[in-house]
């Protein structure tokens, strides 16, 4: 049985790589963890793009305008997935192939763009301190869209993206992305202690049964 999406380990180092791995894009029937609406409002708390009062009031414009809960599912689902063609153009193969298209890539950055210039539509400036910052999230029915859009306008600007990897699914791993923040650069696998070990566990059988048969 699927994990739900609030076990989803969140391997990413950002919000935005962390969204795009909520769909498991391999296998014949990939699984999608935001399900509906209600797993995305409690995944956009998990990961900080909402606090407690927001989807309070996101969960209240989402119950009185049922259709309005189905439009922002559907744009979070259209930037997951112009953010995961973007991502991947950048992430470099074992081979040294590109493990993108740029050409899709750059259709995915037009769609972005395009959800991000809604967003900053419904956003105010707001004076915090000793500085001005543009607020994302005034209208409710739109709030989690909104912040998804911020958060995936941040990482394509602000983020080193020479440093996103992909799990090696080549080599056994699930294909989830994330930023490798590792001194050395070297970081390989989502996680060790998921597809790293059990990657390593499957080639230390392969490589008995190999001996067993040679001995036998």
């Amino acid at each position: 049985m699927p994990l739900d999406v609030c076990q989803l380990p969140l391997v990413g180092g950002h919000p935005a790589l962390d969204l795009v791995n909520t769909l498991e894009r391999g296998g014949t029937s990939p699984h999608d963890f935001l399900s509906d609406s209600s797993a995305l409002l409690r995944w956009s708390v998990r990961v900080g793009v909402l606090g407690d009062a927001d989807a309070d009031r996101v969960d209240q414009a989402w119950r009185d305008e049922p259709a309005a809960a189905q439009a922002g599912l559907a744009a979070v689902r259209d930037i997951r997935e112009a953010l995961h063609l973007v991502l991947l153009a950048t992430v470099t193969d074992a081979d040294g192939a590109s493990a993108g298209d740029p050409v899709a890539a750059g259709a995915a950055l037009v769609a972005l763009h395009q959800r991000w210039s809604g967003a900053a539509g419904r956003a105010r400036l707001v004076l915090d301190s000793s500085r001005v910052r543009l607020a994302y999230g005034t209208v409710p029915a739109m709030l989690v869209p909104d912040r998804i859009a911020e958060a995936a306008l941040d990482v394509v600007l602000t983020a080193d993206l020479t440093r996103v990897r992909r799990c090696p699914v080549r080599e056994g791993g699930c294909g989830w992305l994330f930023l490798d923040q590792s001194r050395s650069g070297s970081r390989r696998w989502c996680r060790m202690a998921d597809c790293g070990n059990a990657v390593k566990a499957r080639r230390l059988t392969e490589r008995r049964r190999a001996a067993r048969a040679s001995h036998s």
